[in-house]
């Protein structure tokens, strides 16, 4: 290995996370008993890891857009350097939808664009964690026996000079459940992932990718309980991030 190369290779370690940690909490809690308990142990999540954190409640399909773009534009007027933004999005929803309050619409796809590196310089290159806490679809999972499975394959990756940044690159989208499945929610004890997510995050430290496979494990552990029939249900997890995210 090349000098340059083992210089590329120090780069790609860990995010820098000493600058700004920035939460936008964006959640419907009209007709959703229990989204209060998860807006207060997100609270207290980012309390413990440093993030100053905004909360917007009950906004119709355009105020989801039009709260984001907010948070966007006020991280472009920031003096201070951003190192890396949470946005938890919480509403009933279908497969890439969310629904407002209004009983409209809005895609979950315009809302992630908004964060890409083409579309927001103060977080270019830096991480963008989404969590979606929705449901994605009708199904119920009744659980399956596992049985021993292989796989595997190679990935080739290639580099340009200069260097450039794909624009979907460092965005990390975590859904409380996979598609075409309910996403769980208790009356008063808040939803199973959220509640997951915040205990795992706030008593544990690793990168990020290990803490939500820790989430996975014991979300796929637990067997919830729906109308006397036992359910399954776990979160799904697509990652471009380019480094170890750290949250401590």
């Amino acid at each position: 290995m090349s000098s340059e190369e083992s210089e590329q290779s120090t780069d790609l370690d860990a995010y820098d996370m000493s600058h700004a940690l920035l939460a936008l909490t964006l959640c419907n809690t009209k007709d959703r008993a229990g989204s209060e308990t998860d807006i207060k142990a997100l609270e207290q999540m980012y309390k413990a890891l440093g993030f100053q954190s905004t909360v917007k409640r009950n906004l119709t399909a355009k105020g989801f857009w039009e709260e984001l773009e907010k948070f966007r534009d006020d991280m472009e007027k920031m003096e201070d350097p951003v190192s890396c933004c949470f946005v938890v999005l919480m509403a009933h929803g279908e497969e890439g939808i969310l629904l407002g309050v209004d009983g409209k619409t809005i895609m979950l796809e315009e809302l992630f664009s908004m964060l890409t590196n083409k579309n927001s310089l103060a977080l270019r290159g830096k991480p963008k964690v989404f969590i979606v806490q929705a449901c994605r679809g009708e199904q119920k999972d009744p659980g399956e026996v596992v049985r021993p499975a292989e796989s595997g394959g190679n990935v080739f990756l290639s580099s340009e000079q200069p260097p450039k940044l794909p624009t979907y690159t460092d965005i990390l989208h975590v859904f409380a459940t996979v598609e075409g499945y309910i996403a769980y929610r208790h009356e008063e004890d808040g939803s199973f992932f959220i509640q997951t997510l915040v205990d795992v995050f706030t008593n544990n430290t690793g990168h990020i990718l290990d803490l939500l496979t820790e989430v996975t494990q014991r979300m796929a552990a637990a067997d919830l309980i729906e109308g006397g029939k036992p359910r399954k249900v776990n979160p799904e997890v697509q990652s471009t991030l380019r480094k170890l995210l750290y949250l401590r």
